[in-house]
């Protein structure tokens, strides 16, 4: 029987390095990105009764990264609806422990933090108002972490570059080695050309990506875990998963 499940894996890493130099693939998965987030296609979906803005996909791949690392606390910046915070907080129930997440927005608004308050989920979901990138909030952020617990981070908020790699600066630091720093909407790099962003602050030169490539050069503890990239095909995130390797 492990012999088996071994030859699996092999098979399957084989498969998903394999996708990394398909061109014909990468054009047809770009392609749908594209006309798929004309549509809104990202706005579709559920976690657990609460709305989760992402693709199939990240979704996915979030989490087979908690289960596979399994952090005592999750740091996301970013709430919406509460669906990824809910996402994370079930995994983080089904491994047990004490363990939990914690949501930082600039604003929580009053029905979907009642809609979290009720949800089943709750007892495992911390959340903070105010700027991820405020003195206040990441003191404050820093201050519910206990010493020697195992920290995974998720930024998805505010997606300029400045913003992001201030972010990074703060948030960084908390990701236990092994562990995984997810920064979100990267592919704005990638499409900028495609979409007018109707007056967001964003765009080609200026956004998620741009800071996670500037935040690389400048530090050694972290890789970008291309596997991910390579097996969703369709991501939000590309060059987004971030590995603490020291």
């Amino acid at each position: 029987m492990k012999t088996g499940i071994n030859e699996f894996y092999k098979n399957l890493k084989q498969r998903i390095a394999s996708y990394g130099k398909n061109k014909k693939l990468l054009e047809k998965s770009k392609s749908f990105f594209i006309e798929s987030i004309k549509e809104g296609y990202s706005y579709n979906f559920n976690w657990l009764g609460r709305p989760i803005i992402q693709y199939p996909q990240d979704i996915v791949a979030i989490q087979e990264i908690i289960w596979k690392t399994k952090p005592d606390i999750i740091v996301e910046t970013g709430i919406a609806h509460g669906g990824s915070l809910v996402l994370s907080a079930s995994i983080l129930e089904l491994l047990g422990g004490e363990r939990f997440v914690i949501g930082i927005d600039i604003d929580i608004r009053p029905h979907n933090r009642r809609a979290i308050d009720d949800h089943p989920m709750s007892k495992r979901i911390k959340m903070v108002q105010g700027s991820s990138v405020d003195k206040s909030i990441v003191e404050e952020v820093l201050s519910m972490i206990p010493n020697g617990k195992s920290v995974m981070v998720i930024l998805d908020s505010n997606h300029t570059h400045d913003h992001v790699a201030n972010e990074l600066i703060a948030y960084a630091q908390l990701v236990s080695k092994g562990n995984y720093l997810i920064v979100f909407d990267t592919i704005i790099e990638d499409i900028a050309d495609e979409f007018e962003w109707e007056g967001r602050p964003w765009g080609k030169g200026n956004n998620p990506k741009t800071a996670v490539r500037e935040f690389l050069e400048n530090n050694d503890q972290f890789e970008v875990d291309m596997e991910y990239e390579n097996k969703l095909l369709i991501t939000v995130a590309p060059e987004g998963y971030l590995k603490r390797i020291k």
